[in-house]
């Protein structure tokens, strides 16, 4: 296992509780703190998991060796910038940073500085989209529904940017090296001043179309994933942690649907992404969503709600 590493975290809100969880349970996790201007909620936090509540975001920097960022976007460049600066390894939560020109720069520091920096595609680590991705399919056709009920966080960006982009990084490992080139958007503001629901179609360079919906002004919560190949079918439920499999059989005679059992390990995603950036920080490869995929991801996101039109 190693010896375990110093880390901290910013901001302990919707996501960064969870992550202080792990940060202060997981055995390769020393964590020596955690930060967050609601000094209030910080302190109950920290003494429901036993840290320190740290002073300021200098003290954290200070102090860690790996840091966890889940501030608001447009602070990522700011509080990520710092512990990169200093050398920390960072984990940013999606997406990277608010364009993509303080994305390219943080990607840049962290090269500079020869740090790890991942970001919080935490999906990707969805025990069923690494079963999927294990059999490296090549999509036809997929098609992606990212429905929530309407919350008040996240509002500083628009839907892409908060709930598509999840899928978008995920179309992007399932067609690697492939870019976009065609957008069709629609999108309509509903309960905030930003994009709350979206309709996109995305034609790929590799042939691979795609059909994503991302809202958060749903009455349910709908996390589902489907992709087509030339002889098979994924149907994926990211809550399940499930993969209902169809392939065309062509040796009974005449051609029939037949079922393709999918083994799924159940886990948390949160704590296998913890898992996989202490293997990136040790030299280990295995799943991770760095800087540069991060990136790219932010890009298509950006592009897509340059491309939105209301009806």
């Amino acid at each position: 296992m190693g010896e375990r590493m110093a880390i901290a975290v910013v901001g302990v809100g919707h996501l960064g509780k969870h992550h202080l969880r792990l940060a202060a349970t997981l055995p390769f996790w020393h964590c020596v703190g955690a930060y967050d201007t609601d000094r209030a909620k910080l302190e109950t936090l920290c003494g429901e998991y036993g840290v320190p509540p740290l002073k300021s975001l200098a003290q954290a920097v200070e102090l860690c060796q790996v840091a966890v960022v889940a501030t608001p976007t447009t602070t990522h460049r700011q509080v990520a910038g710092a512990f990169l600066e200093a050398g920390r390894h960072v984990l940013v939560e999606k997406p990277l940073a608010s364009d993509e020109g303080e994305g390219q720069e943080l990607v840049e520091l962290a090269r500079a500085r020869r740090a790890v920096l991942g970001v919080g595609h935490v999906e990707y680590f969805n025990p069923a989209v690494q079963a999927l991705l294990a059999r490296r399919p090549q999509p036809k056709y997929l098609e992606a529904q990212r429905l929530s009920p309407f919350s008040k966080r996240s509002l500083d960006v628009d839907v892409v940017l908060d709930l598509m982009i999840h899928d978008l990084q995920i179309l992007q490992a399932l067609n690697p090296g492939a870019a976009v080139a065609e957008i069709r958007a629609v999108g309509v503001p509903v309960l905030s001043a930003k994009i709350d629901l979206a309709n996109v179609r995305l034609a790929l360079t590799n042939g691979c179309v795609a059909c994503l919906t991302a809202s958060r002004v749903s009455s349910d919560r709908v996390r589902k994933l489907r992709v087509f190949e030339s002889r098979a079918y994924y149907s994926l439920d990211y809550s399940e942690q499930s993969i209902h499999a169809f392939r065309l059989d062509l040796d009974r005679g005449e051609p029939c649907i037949v079922p393709m059992p999918v083994e799924v390990a159940p886990g948390e995603p949160l704590a296998r992404e913890h898992e996989a950036l202490a293997n990136r920080i040790r030299g280990h490869g295995g799943p991770f969503v760095d800087g540069e995929a991060g990136l790219a991801a932010l890009a298509a996101a950006r592009n897509i709600v340059a491309a939105l039109t209301c009806p």
